[in-house]
């Protein structure tokens, strides 16, 4: 897919994407990347991927660096963005892209302290690490944002609340990030095919993607989301602070 953003248009800035090692996360990076910005590649496990991206971004005149981080853990937080600023400076964009929360083994509170904890204790530790007029973006989806109103799957249930009290939680911090004028927006898309979500969704529900595209219509692509992101990072800052990508017809009361 073709770069949304226009080219340099980024020359100069930082921006730093969690969960960027592959998928949604990865497209969002490049896109960056190709418009100028020195790039963070953060992963949690996917070490090799991430040292590819960047290899990729730096042969083709780029800066980037890539930085392991369990967002769990506060002290590996802290590290990365330490580690960024090192490298690149205060950051201008930060993209909240990683969750989780359907993987087996973590306990059964996982999904709420990665999906709500983890993204609020994110953004409190980023604040001293971003530059004035900087933007976050935080990636969500349709069955989480409106979960209090849509049912989802069963399966996708726990998920889908916890990325909704994240959510809820950093939309509550939208006052003290205005005053340094950092914009917040929050990116909600409908199932997107090729994710690790959709994978595993597919796995314990046989069928699903399916149902959806026929409901949907069309479902969006990791690199076609993925340009959504990107764009939400530069274009103004809606009035709700919510940018919705692809069909909300199920989700929208008429």
């Amino acid at each position: 897919m073709t770069n949304p953003l226009t080219p340099n248009s980024l020359k100069g800035k930082s921006a730093l994407v969690t969960g960027s090692s592959r998928g949604i996360g990865a497209d969002t990076v490049g896109y960056f990347a190709e418009a100028g910005a020195n790039v963070v590649v953060n992963f949690r496990n996917k070490e090799a991927r991430a040292l590819k991206i960047v290899d990729g971004i730096r042969a083709a005149g780029g800066g980037a660096i890539a930085v392991g981080a369990d967002l769990t853990d506060a002290a590996s937080v802290k590290a990365m963005f330490e580690a960024a600023n090192e490298a690149f400076g205060k950051l201008d964009i930060l993209v909240m892209n990683a969750s989780g929360g359907m993987e087996a083994g973590l306990g059964e509170d996982y999904a709420m302290r990665l999906n709500r904890d983890s993204q609020v204790n994110l953004l409190n530790t980023a604040l001293p690490y971003l530059n004035d007029g900087a933007r976050v973006v935080f990636v969500t989806s349709h069955q989480a944002h409106f979960i209090r109103t849509t049912p989802t799957m069963p399966e996708y249930v726990q998920v889908a609340l916890s990325k909704r009290a994240g959510e809820d939680e950093l939309r509550k911090m939208i006052p003290v990030l205005a005053e340094r004028n950092i914009g917040f927006v929050v990116v909600s898309g409908d199932m997107i095919e090729g994710t690790i979500t959709a994978t595993l969704l597919e796995r314990a529900n046989p069928g699903a993607i399916e149902s959806r595209r026929e409901g949907a219509g069309k479902l969006y692509n990791v690199a076609e989301f993925a340009a959504e992101v990107a764009l939400a990072a530069v274009e103004p800052v809606p009035a709700d602070n919510t940018r919705l990508v692809g069909d909300t017809s199920d989700f929208i009361a008429e």
